[in-house]
């Protein structure tokens, strides 16, 4: 089974609000998923965005996959460049 993170959209017409979520691949964007690690809300003035860390970091350890715009939004908050330093660290020793 090929996971992915991704966004699911939430929110009214006009007022989109996204998820952060962990799902098959071939499931819809807006379908089952198998874990939430946050959220991100565009509309505000300054883009609002939360994000369980430990979670991110364990999903993509086991091989999640992030879509283009969760890679995005996984680097800004710095999960994204803590992630490789942890791999580099393993294949280091």
């Amino acid at each position: 089974m090929a996971v992915k993170l991704r966004l699911k959209r939430m929110g009214a017409k006009k007022k989109p609000f996204y998820r952060i979520v962990v799902a098959d691949s071939r499931s819809p964007r807006d379908g089952k998923t198998i874990d939430e690690l946050g959220y991100y809300n565009p509309i505000k003035d300054e883009a609002e965005i939360k994000v369980d860390k430990e979670k991110a970091i364990d999903w993509l350890n086991k091989g999640a996959q992030p879509t283009d715009t969760v890679r995005s939004i996984l680097s800004k908050q710095g999960i994204m460049k803590e992630y490789h330093e942890q791999k580099m660290a393993k294949k280091g020793e």
